[in-house]
């Protein structure tokens, strides 16, 4: 029960006794005065009858003696007026039934008043010729006490409805900063932080306003402390300071992890940027001049890679600038290397370089396994034969030696798609998430996808998604994929979530979004929760559309989570934002935790304690070694998924057999 609540109680409870103790003392009080009324009345009627009728008594004229005893009877307010002789023999009697109109009989049964009696002699001279006996009638003084009573009940109720109404307005009023000292703490337990700028004028509320205050304002401080060491450990080992972009060793990081996934083909293109005279640059002209150049082609390269999902730019060394679009076609290399390259070139027009020969680009474009070490030597070939063919020129080479079976250009992938969708062969297979410490706890099961091909190979989400984005198919899978979820069942897959990766693109579709949210509300009880994860570049990219998402499939009793956490370059604070219920550690930093030194080892630790700090629980990927699993406990990470846990399996083999 609220504070508000219990003072009303109490007040209420008080105003009870008041009237109470009130009541019964006035009853007391009202009910003595009419007894003694009574009494006294009676006496007096008696008295006074019997000197009235003592001269005519003793004369024997009984008619006027009758007529004075009735007259006085008639009244009403006696119930009995007796006048009988010495021998106590009546010679005129007069009763009234007591009946008593208006009044409740509980009323009367519960407070009865003692009806008074009085007697009086009737003299004729010295001599006593009888006696008159006086009993007065109750319903009057019944009446009085009982309007009294009623009088006094209605002037308390008013005053405990004027004294409620206005008092819970003001005890309202007062309390109205304990209220927001309770907002206040629910926010700060959001890590949201809500500051009273009117301080009450009581004092003791205004010293615990002062206190709360306070206590938010360090709170404050020490998550941005948290957030702030976080993002210093991760600019420190993988940032370059100057652009804002990653630097070599967060770009081989991100090439490494995705060409080690195992269990699906990848594609992507490499691209390596080389600024020319930059030491001659730096001579002539200073090193700002220098900085100046490579800011600007940062900024560039940004510009023209901004509508790639997932990609990785970095500064390598010097004026060596690399740039890894993961899942990217292989039709597009061409593309952005001329775009890159004549970006670069117009440089020399604002003034920025030494000639008008700023620099070279070599392109490398795989659609089949490859290595980090071909990869970048194939690209540094490409690079070498760019600065043969002329000044800002560009050079390309696909590395495709046992891409016989996939699609080569975008019409086939079209097709590819399209039909996929026609035939429904999508195939979905399940890798399940535990827990750190035990890896008998299933967290969940995440679901991929897979395309089957005409030749029975399975064609994974890592290929086809990229493709499928572009060429605006990428609401229709994800709706594929997610009716086949959806008619998942608990008791089928023998845990309690499923978590599925969809695309923000396709939230964008109105008519998917729709369709995703009819479908959550008729989901059964037997249903298995979902986790819809995003991508932690796309969902920055479109962070309003995820919130709003969000927050209706949380009313649903669904979740929310990032998947490939750290791959992109963003903020921290965002996540107080979000608040994703958990984030899933990119593989890129599980593949770096190979020693107690590692910087991966204390990123991931104050990534830990920031998230954890506002209730997001931390999963890492691609945990692959016992040694990887133990730094992760270690670490207090929730959650692993890897080979070390198990491979991915077709949904099917994981049914549970009736």
């Amino acid at each position: 029960m609220t504070l508000y609540r219990q003072l009303i109680l109490f007040t209420f409870i008080l105003f009870l006794v008041l009237f109470s103790g009130t009541w019964v003392v006035k009853l007391k009080s009202t009910r003595s005065f009419l007894v003694d009324q009574l009494e006294s009345h009676a006496q007096d009627t008696a008295t006074s009858l019997a000197l009235s009728v003592s001269q005519y008594a003793g004369e024997d004229d009984m008619i006027v003696v009758e007529s004075m005893i009735s007259a006085v009877f008639d009244r009403g307010y006696y119930q009995t007026i007796n006048f009988t002789d010495n021998n106590g023999k009546a010679i005129i009697e007069r009763s009234l039934d007591v009946h008593i109109e208006n009044i409740p009989q509980w009323f009367i049964r519960r407070f009865s008043l003692k009806t008074p009696e009085a007697t009086a002699n009737v003299m004729a001279g010295w001599r006593q010729t009888g006696s008159i006996y006086v009993k007065s009638h109750p319903g009057y003084a019944y009446k009085t006490l009982w309007d009294d009573m009623v009088a006094i009940t209605i002037w308390f109720a008013c005053c405990g409805i004027f004294v409620l109404i206005p008092g819970g307005l003001g005890l309202r009023i007062l309390l109205k900063p304990l209220m927001l000292v309770e907002r206040q703490a629910d926010a700060l337990c959001r890590k949201e932080y809500e500051f009273q700028e009117r301080v009450p004028w009581t004092k003791e509320f205004r010293r615990v306003v002062e206190a709360m205050n306070r206590m938010t304002t360090k709170v404050k401080e020490m998550f941005e402390e948290q957030v702030a060491q976080a993002e210093g450990l991760r600019e420190h080992a993988y940032h370059d300071s100057l652009t804002g972009l990653g630097n070599r060793r967060y770009m081989e990081s991100q090439i490494t992890a995705r060409l080690d996934r195992r269990g699906s083909t990848t594609q992507g293109i490499l691209l390596l940027v080389r600024i020319n005279e930059l030491e001659g640059l730096n001579l002539e002209r200073g090193f700002q001049a220098g900085d100046d150049l490579l800011k600007r082609t940062a900024a560039v390269i940004q510009e023209v890679t901004g509508q790639y999902a997932n990609c990785v730019l970095a500064r390598i060394t010097g004026g060596d600038f690399g740039i890894f679009l993961p899942d990217a076609p292989p039709w597009d290399t061409q593309v952005i290397a001329s775009r890159i390259a004549g970006r670069i070139g117009a440089l020399a027009a604002e003034n920025l370089s030494l000639t008008d020969n700023v620099g070279h680009v070599g392109a490398a474009a795989y659609d089949t396994s490859t290595t980090i070490a071909r990869l970048l030597g194939e690209a540094d070939m490409a690079l070498r034969a760019a600065r043969q063919s002329g000044p800002n020129g560009w050079h390309a080479i696909e590395i495709t030696p046992e891409s016989d079976k996939l699609p080569l250009g975008q019409h086939q992938w079209r097709d590819l798609l399209e039909k996929a969708l026609k035939e429904n062969r999508i195939i979905l297979v399940a890798q399940p998430v535990v827990r750190t410490k035990d890896r008998s706890q299933v967290f969940h099961l995440e679901i991929f996808s897979r395309i089957r091909q005409e030749d029975g190979e399975l064609l994974s989400a890592g290929v086809f998604m990229p493709f499928a984005e572009q060429l605006k198919l990428v609401s229709s899978l994800d709706r594929l994929v997610l009716e086949k979820v959806l008619g998942l069942k608990r008791d089928q897959i023998g845990v309690d979530s499923i978590a599925v990766n969809i695309s923000p693109a396709s939230l964008r579709d109105d008519v998917f979004q729709e369709w995703v949210k009819s479908s959550l509300k008729a989901l059964s009880a037997k249903s298995p929760q979902i986790i819809f994860e995003f991508s932690e570049f796309g969902a920055v990219q479109n962070l309003e559309l995820i919130k709003e998402f969000s927050r209706f499939v949380r009313r649903n009793n669904h979740l929310m989570a990032l998947d490939h956490y750290g791959q992109s370059f963003s903020h921290l604070g965002y996540l107080k934002s979000l608040r994703p219920d958990y984030v899933k550690i990119d593989r890129a930093y599980t593949g770096e935790l190979k020693n107690e030194e590692s910087d991966s080892r204390f990123f991931i630790a104050s990534l830990c304690s920031v998230a954890h700090s506002i209730d997001i629980a931390v999963m890492a990927e691609g945990v692959e070694s016992e040694q990887q699993r133990q730094i992760l406990d270690e670490l207090n990470i929730d959650g692993i998924q890897g080979y070390l846990v198990d491979r991915p399996k077709p949904v099917e083999d994981l049914m549970v057999k009736p």
